[in-house]
């Protein structure tokens, strides 16, 4: 999975084409969201097929601007406090979050700054609390 950092219009359809583009080339959304920005809206979307995803939009005029490797981190639903023990665990590392949302299915998506420390903090992490 990637994360793919969007430039939208932020004016009415730019969201809906999108969509439809994606999905008329079968490629699915994981997860993400967009944020209003003024003229522009700024939006992350987490997909499996991001340099097909990225050619497509381009198609229609959507600029991606960026492919992010992403963090993908099982929280444990049933303990109060997640984000922010692993969030602490990334910043002790010294590792910055960029980009933070949850996937369809209730995951952290995070993309850092160092993404090879940051898989150190994750792997270390299913071990302590999901072992």
């Amino acid at each position: 999975m990637k994360d793919l950092e969007i430039i939208l219009e932020n004016k009415v359809g730019t969201l809906a084409l999108l969509g439809e583009t994606l999905g008329k080339h079968k490629i699915s959304l994981e997860g993400g969201g967009v944020f209003d920005n003024g003229k522009q809206s700024i939006a992350h979307f987490l997909v499996g097929e991001a340099e097909r995803a990225k050619e497509v939009l381009s198609q229609v005029g959507i600029k991606v601007v960026k492919v992010n490797d992403v963090i993908v981190q099982k929280l444990r639903q049933d303990v109060s406090g997640q984000l922010g023990l692993f969030c602490r665990e990334l910043a002790d590392a010294n590792v910055n979050i960029l980009i933070q949302y949850s996937d369809h299915s209730n995951q952290l998506i995070v993309v850092v700054d160092n993404y090879k420390k940051a898989k150190k903090v994750s792997a270390k992490w299913m071990k302590v609390w999901w072992s």
